[in-house]
């Protein structure tokens, strides 16, 4: 064979192949149906996997772990009781410290109180000594019984200077409404002049401690007649 010849020939199966190609495309090319199909089957498996799984029992954790959670209940309840306690205790210790604060105080405050009411007998009899002198033996011409009752008075008036810097104060009510608290009724009768439940006559003088009642003054209350 010429080779003009073997050119002519391999020119046309050079042609040939290029025909044949677009058709053997086509054939290879898969269609849209079988796509379809194929994803549907594998979103079928998967879903009929995932349905299995799902139903199959959880596997039960090991003892080890089932005693290890009972003992972390256990000690969470423990812990819950003591933070309780601890918070009762603490409220506990707030009340005592403010009951014997108080204590301390009223000590403080009070503490005197006897020494006080003895004071009081002094500061009595101071009282009726200066009372029992007339009036009209007090002047010049008695120049020693003037000098006794200016004394007298002077000691009274100090002492009742030092009742009230310490909380101390007497109580003197005549015209006053009556009072349980502070003031201890001798009699009750009419008297002109004076409203139904109103001290009339103070026979004793009382005394209050930083408010409280030391000793009850001593009174006649007045009454309808």
């Amino acid at each position: 064979m010429t080779t003009a010849a073997t050119v002519v020939m391999a020119a046309r199966c050079v042609r040939l192949a290029r025909r044949s190609l677009p058709a053997l495309s086509l054939c290879l090319r898969p269609s849209p149906r079988l796509l379809c199909t194929a994803a549907k089957q594998k979103s079928n498996g998967q879903g009929l996997e995932d349905d299995t799984r799902a139903s199959e029992p959880k596997p039960e954790p090991p003892a080890t772990d089932k005693v290890l959670l009972e003992e972390k209940g256990r000690l969470e309840e423990q812990l819950k009781e003591t933070v309780e306690k601890y918070k009762r205790a603490l409220a506990d210790t707030e009340n005592l410290r403010q009951r014997s604060q108080k204590l301390i105080e009223e000590a403080k405050l009070y503490g005197i109180q006897g020494f006080c009411k003895d004071l009081l007998e002094v500061a009595d009899i101071l009282e009726k000594a200066t009372q029992s002198v007339p009036k009209e033996e007090i002047r010049d011409e008695n120049p020693h019984l003037k000098s006794l009752y200016e004394g007298l008075v002077m000691t009274e008036v100090q002492m009742q200077k030092v009742f009230t810097k310490h909380g101390l104060l007497r109580l003197d009510p005549v015209g006053a409404k009556f009072d349980p608290y502070e003031h201890e009724a001798l009699f009750h009768a009419p008297v002109e002049g004076k409203e139904p439940g109103t001290v009339a006559l103070v026979s004793k003088v009382g005394y209050k401690l930083h408010g409280r009642t030391l000793r009850p003054a001593l009174v006649g209350v007045a009454k309808e007649a």
